[in-house]
């Protein structure tokens, strides 16, 4: 079953479990949000995508009940998030940025601790840590102390943490930033499990491969708006062409080629941080030989396919962590 399948067969199969209407936010006389509309489906993972200052952490500390909305309607798990927030926060879990574990204390008794906040009786915390360090592959480390854990560890811990409460919505604001790839994966098959048993997943994130590979659907925010929505697939193919070729060589040479790229592919772009132009097309073959037919030396070229970094660039001019 390939992912855009797998896709198709999680989502919209339960009722919402979050909603924005018109929801905006403002900082004085600064608008953060600009009345944006979203809907979350039960079992599914939505992505928050944007540059720094688009408005997507503004979005998500209102989701997570630490932002009051300026204006505009918010439901989380069907509960009107100003009129219900101490019982919003009680239903969701919350996967920080930025690790704010107890670092002096042990692993399991961070989970303890946190359990105590949402008053739940000892016997059933000490279950579910234990079944939860088990699930994040922590149960060697218990009694270990937070700070001798690596940086990997302490992202799947936060994981664990966010699930005490066994929540219906679980908010994850960055959980693989500045992991190592083999930690990162790691963390990815572990949100798999999450949403393979049912729990709606909200992210974000500055890895595209990650929304990619995690997110049904998703939403890309610019300057407070959201400007582009759909699953992965969708906003690809409805946004660039399916074949990209990069070519990178000296100023000179790639002055003297964008002409003939404009001519013969659907697109040209520049390649952002490095000397480059991007040639969007449908036929790769035809681009190569008009470049060949040319004489113009090209350094490096490389075929690959498109994907959402690309459509990101093509929206907004701006690499995702910009």
């Amino acid at each position: 079953m390939g992912a855009e399948t797998r896709r198709k067969s999680r989502g919209r199969t339960g009722g919402s479990t979050l909603s924005g209407r018109g929801l905006r936010k403002s900082y004085g006389d600064f608008e953060a949000v600009k009345g944006v509309d979203f809907e979350v489906y039960a079992g599914e993972c939505f992505g928050f995508l944007g540059p720094n200052g688009a408005g997507k952490t503004s979005t998500m500390k209102m989701i997570y009940a630490a932002a009051v909305p300026t204006g505009g309607e918010l439901s989380v798990v069907g509960l009107d998030v100003i009129r219900h927030d101490r019982e919003v926060k009680r239903r969701i879990g919350v996967v920080p940025q930025e690790n704010n574990l107890d670092e002096g204390l042990k692993v399991r008794e961070n989970l303890l601790v946190y359990g105590r906040y949402f008053d739940l009786p000892r016997k059933l915390v000490l279950q579910r840590a234990d079944e939860l360090l088990d699930f994040v592959q922590l149960t060697e480390k218990a009694e270990a102390k937070v700070e001798s854990l690596s940086g990997g560890m302490k992202r799947r811990l936060l994981i664990a943490r966010a699930l005490v409460n066994d929540p219906d919505l679980v908010v994850l604001d960055e959980p693989t930033t500045g992991l190592d790839p083999q930690a990162r994966h790691l963390v990815w098959d572990k949100l798999r499990e999450l949403a393979r048993e049912g729990k709606t997943l909200i992210l974000t994130t500055h890895y595209m491969e990650e929304a990619a590979r995690l997110c049904d659907r998703l939403v890309i925010m610019e300057g407070g708006d959201i400007i582009a929505r759909g699953s992965p697939g969708e906003l690809v193919r409805e946004h660039v062409s399916p074949q990209v070729l990069e070519f990178r060589s000296d100023p000179a040479s790639l002055t003297a080629l964008r002409p003939i790229l404009e001519e013969a592919a659907d697109s040209v772009e520049e390649g952002g941080s490095v000397e480059a132009l991007l040639a969007f097309t449908r036929d790769a073959d035809a681009i190569m030989e008009r470049v060949r037919e040319s004489g113009i030396k090209v350094e490096n070229i490389v075929h690959r396919g498109s994907g959402l970094e690309d459509v990101f660039m093509r929206l907004t001019g701006r690499r995702l962590a910009d």
